[in-house]
């Protein structure tokens, strides 16, 4: 869903006070709703600041939903919100709504929602690396300094020089 400018309506959601998000992402979750399900979401949905790794949840016992906050600005929030969506809409109709039945996989394809949340911790690569070489010319790349002092080539047992930085890009 966009808004006027034709940004992501969930972009926005994390940017305003807090009742004007639970509002935008209660419209926004009813829209994803009625457009992808042709039905009504008629529970609560909220932004849980606890979620870590997970890009929102199904409460079971009182069909509420709850989405991570960080993934709101993300473009694969859609896509969060459709599989919490057949979470929600599949265990409504007594049909199997965990992540390991054939009615989840087939309803989840159906929709295009994610399988898995996208990771906001990924490993970031290391700007530089630093060169060592030891006496015999073997060389040594690292990403953390170390001194030199202390170690010894592991190839001939020489010692260790400094080289210089390396350029990782």
């Amino acid at each position: 869903m966009e808004n006027k400018k034709g940004q992501c309506l969930g972009a926005g959601l994390v940017e305003s006070n807090y009742l004007d998000q639970q509002q935008q992402l209660m419209t926004y979750v009813t829209h994803i709703s009625t457009k992808y399900f042709n039905r009504a979401f008629q529970h609560e949905v909220r932004f849980n600041n606890r979620l870590r790794t997970t890009g929102g949840r199904y409460l079971v016992k009182s069909h509420n939903l709850e989405f991570n906050p960080r993934m709101a600005n993300l473009p694969e929030f859609e896509g969060i919100v459709k599989h919490e969506l057949v979470h929600y809409h599949l265990h409504l109709q007594n049909l199997g709504y965990q992540h390991r039945d054939a009615d989840f996989k087939k309803l989840l394809s159906q929709v295009n929602g994610l399988r898995f949340a996208p990771n906001l911790n990924a490993k970031k690569i290391p700007n530089y690396i630093w060169q060592y070489q030891c006496e015999n010319k073997h060389a040594i790349f690292r990403q953390r300094r170390f001194q030199t002092d202390n170690y010894r080539c592991g190839k001939c047992g020489s010692k260790i020089h400094f080289i210089g930085e390396v350029s990782n890009t």
